[in-house]
């Protein structure tokens, strides 16, 4: 059900790849409000993936950018705002990537220049996006950008990896450039927490199946959906949350909140007459997970 929540609204949403993304569900949901955009990823991904068909659906211009570039940056903000017909009123922000997760690198043996990138593509974007919007005048007062995160910036989560440095990182980005932009422009900044999500980001964190288990039975409500967390953002870019910013909003079904529930300790108890197959904890494959 649609509720005119973007009615006249402008915006610019990163990283919607294919259906399974949750920045193509935001874009969706923020047509279905009424919302105009414009749709942006870097060359290669909207080569080689289904964002033309998101734009052809929802009437949006297809902009090559990276993230981490500040020139593609100011030309994506410029050109949005011309295609769109002035300032916007919401940015997603939605791009993740750790080369060290790709490359199966172990924390304790993190390859730097691979971080460096982690860090750059995963937050500090998040920076340059934010400081090229702010220099070129281009968000509305009362505008709002949402960056996803993941409860892992607080929380340790084996094989989550720099990941969870960089989401850290974009996490106090949000708060230190949203007292900037909030003083100064009125303009708000949250990230959102969500829970472990299938997308093609989230399907290189090893073990993400069981995450999805454990999170399942740990959370009161279960694990948010995509689709779940689109409506969420949606609220975020809409009126209805204009004194609301420079938070990490747990979008998680309580799982954040929880130290054990029943069903998660049911399923332990249930394992406890077996030795892990992991082997011995002094086992080099095994000491540090």
């Amino acid at each position: 059900m649609a509720y005119n929540l973007l009615k006249g609204k402008k915006g610019i949403i990163f990283g919607a790849l294919n259906a399974d993304s949750i920045a193509w569900k935001v874009a969706e949901r923020a047509h279905e409000e009424g919302a105009s955009f414009t749709l942006t990823n870097t060359a290669i991904a909207l080569r080689m993936g289904d964002t033309a068909k998101l734009a052809e659906k929802c009437g949006a211009e297809l902009i090559a950018a990276d993230a981490t570039n500040v020139e593609d940056l100011e030309n994506l903000v410029k050109k949005s705002m011309e295609v769109l017909g002035g300032k916007i009123d919401f940015i997603l922000h939605s791009i993740g990537m750790s080369p060290n997760v790709r490359k199966g690198r172990h924390y304790s043996d993190l390859d730097y220049n691979f971080l460096s990138k982690t860090l750059d593509i995963s937050a500090v974007s998040f920076h340059k996006v934010l400081q090229v919007s702010r220099q070129l005048d281009a968000i509305n007062e009362w505008g709002s950008v949402v960056a996803l995160s993941y409860v892992a910036a607080q929380r340790t989560f084996y094989g989550y990896n720099d990941m969870a440095d960089a989401k850290a990182l974009l996490e106090s980005i949000a708060r230190s450039f949203g007292y900037i932009y909030g003083r100064e422009r009125r303009v708000r900044i949250n990230t959102v927490s969500q829970s472990p999500t299938v997308t093609t980001a989230g399907s290189g964190v090893k073990g993400i199946g069981k995450l999805l288990d454990f999170g399942e039975r740990m959370s009161p409500l279960g694990n948010a959906s995509g689709d779940e967390c689109a409506d969420y953002c949606i609220t975020l870019f809409s009126d209805l949350t204009r004194k609301v910013t420079m938070q990490n909003l747990f979008h998680d079904g309580g799982f954040s909140s929880m130290g054990m529930s029943l069903r998660a300790l049911e399923q332990y108890e249930k394992g406890l007459g077996c030795d892990c197959e992991c082997g011995d904890a002094e086992n080099s494959d095994h000491q540090y997970d």
